[in-house]
């Protein structure tokens, strides 16, 4: 009888109060997350405080590190 080809010999057992690994899409978004807060506030600085929403001023700040934050509290969470 010929194999699969998976090798379901290698399964790995966690502890069962041992967390689960990330999702493959976590990291993308964690860093996504940074840098699109650090380009948000770039932007901000080098439009001359005009962008990326015109009219709202220094909450233009507030937006890009909170994007920012958001992805650096992901890092909590990251196995």
């Amino acid at each position: 009888m010929a194999r699969s080809g998976r090798d379901d010999d290698t399964l790995i057992e966690r502890a069962e109060g041992e967390a689960a690994p990330n999702p493959v899409w976590f990291k993308p978004i964690m860093i996504g997350l940074m840098l699109v807060g650090l380009v948000w506030v770039l932007v901000f600085y080098i439009s001359g405080m005009q962008w990326p929403i015109p009219g709202i001023g220094a909450w233009n700040l507030a937006i890009g590190f909170g994007i920012a934050f958001i992805g650096f509290l992901m890092t909590t969470r990251w196995r």
